[in-house]
């Protein structure tokens, strides 16, 4: 087997494996990992813009829209024109939005701090030092081939 592939493959098993821990686990906030993922962002940045917004989530304009809509829906974001520019509006949470912020954001640190103990029983610190570094290379290789 190609050892690109089977990279790929046990990189893409990872994912499956945390997106679904992560859903489990936003379920209970009556979250989606993209809804999970606009609330943090927002609270981080009040005042960004769904261009802004789709581009840290990785996603077009029309798919921040629809899930900042569906948040707004249920009274966790609101929208304000900008002060300069009438075309762009900036994101809020509200009170509602950042008390889920705050609850769902506890409670994925947790669930990661347990699952990441368990998971890295047996391997000793030089060596999680290593996977840390390989991905970070990874990461870095693959955000140059994503930019050309």
């Amino acid at each position: 087997m190609d050892d690109r592939k089977e990279i790929y493959d046990l990189l893409n098993e990872i994912y499956l494996i945390l997106d679904d821990g992560d859903r489990r686990l936003f379920s209970q906030f009556d979250l989606t990992p993209p809804r999970y993922y606009a609330l943090v962002h927002i609270g981080h940045k009040p005042g960004i813009s769904i261009s802004n917004l789709s581009d840290l989530m990785l996603c077009d304009k029309s798919n921040a829209t629809r899930i900042v809509k569906g948040l707004e829906g249920e009274g966790l974001v609101y929208r304000l024109p900008h002060e300069t520019d009438g075309r762009t509006l900036r994101l809020f949470l509200t009170k509602s939005g950042e008390e889920i912020r705050r609850k769902a954001i506890n409670a994925h640190t947790v669930y990661n701090e347990k699952r990441f103990e368990d998971g890295l029983v047996g391997m000793d610190d030089e060596l999680k030092l290593d996977l840390i570094e390989l991905k970070k290379h990874l990461r870095a290789s693959l955000e140059l081939s994503t930019a050309s």
